[in-house]
């Protein structure tokens, strides 16, 4: 939900966002803040691999991201990884309300090591992964390589947009999936900043996204 506080004489926007997901097989609290300076404090109970990517989703983001979640991650990380993407999501979702003054779309190239992605997205509305992503090895430590495009399916789903993951090169599976998210998260920055010149539109034909 977009805020105003008020300092200074002026309105600011403040776009953040507080999601608390529980189910019989997560518990999950997330708190974004969309304006902020890639600062995170992440906790995810047997799942160290998507605390790391989401570290990195962060910072590259510039996004402010606080997360406490566990699961049964006895039975596997496909729960905690799926619920990881749909809170996150639903945060996106809630911390840009109407959509007002975004650029909407956002797109970057990212190298990491040999590994070349791409990414580009747009808050359209309408929810949509195209994932061509070519991953050589099916574990990266204990994590499922699978179940990032799981992580990325939920997110979509929720934060009601379009995103395309693109491998343009790569061997090293974790490079693959590290680019991947640094490259979400830089896109990510990019779609969801204020345009000052249309900052009181919605970028849409429409009038509504």
């Amino acid at each position: 939900m977009i805020d105003k506080m008020m300092g200074s004489g002026s309105a600011t926007l403040v776009r953040a966002a507080e999601i608390k997901r529980v189910t019989a097989e997560t518990d999950i609290e997330l708190k974004l803040n969309l304006d902020g300076k890639g600062e995170s404090v992440i906790n995810i109970k047997g799942c160290g691999f998507m605390e790391h990517m989401l570290t990195l989703f962060a910072h590259h983001g510039r996004f402010d991201l606080n997360i406490n979640a566990s699961g049964d991650t006895h039975v596997d990380l496909h729960h905690i990884t799926e619920d990881l993407g749909i809170c996150l999501g639903q945060a996106f979702n809630k911390a840009l309300g109407e959509r007002r003054g975004i650029v909407r779309y956002g797109y970057f190239i990212l190298p990491m090591d040999e590994a070349l992605i791409l990414t580009a997205i747009d808050f359209s509305g309408r929810a949509h992964l195209n994932w061509d992503v070519n991953l050589l090895n099916a574990k990266v430590g204990e994590f499922d390589t699978e179940l990032a495009k799981e992580f990325w399916l939920g997110f979509v789903r929720q934060a009601a947009c379009a995103l395309h993951v693109k491998q343009l090169a790569g061997e090293n599976t974790h490079h693959i999936l590290e680019g991947a998210f640094k490259s979400a998260a830089r896109s990510l920055r990019q779609a969801v900043s204020i345009d000052k010149d249309f900052k009181d539109e919605i970028a849409s034909t429409k009038g509504v996204i």
